[in-house]
């Protein structure tokens, strides 16, 4: 299997996810950054910080990609809920190396 190359931006998300560091995991997203996931939009720091520990941190989200295009990576991701691990699509909007806009579904 070959190795999946990730935008740095994206790279630096799955990395600091992957080491559950909500520090660092803000620090990928640009200021102005938007997250949907679960049927909700975060649009502000706590708003986006709340969503991080609970829907990452605490369950011990491992995300593993599985492919990427079009700022589109599929991954892996296991951790402490139901029916784990399960495929997601994180789509991506980048913003130099960081992340602007994120949504996440079920794969």
């Amino acid at each position: 299997m070959s190795a999946i190359t990730l935008p740095k931006a994206i790279e630096n998300f799955v990395a600091a996810n992957n080491a559950h560091d909500v520090d660092a995991l803000m620090a990928t997203l640009a200021a102005d950054a938007v997250v949907s996931d679960d049927g909700k939009t975060y649009t502000d720091d706590a708003g986006i910080r709340t969503w991080i520990g609970s829907h990452l941190i605490a369950p011990k989200i491992v995300i593993t990609p599985t492919s990427f295009g079009n700022n589109r990576m599929v991954a892996s991701s296991a951790g402490d809920f139901p029916g784990s691990p399960q495929p997601f699509a994180f789509n991506f909007i980048i913003e130099g190396d960081l992340v602007k806009g994120l949504s996440i579904d079920l794969a």
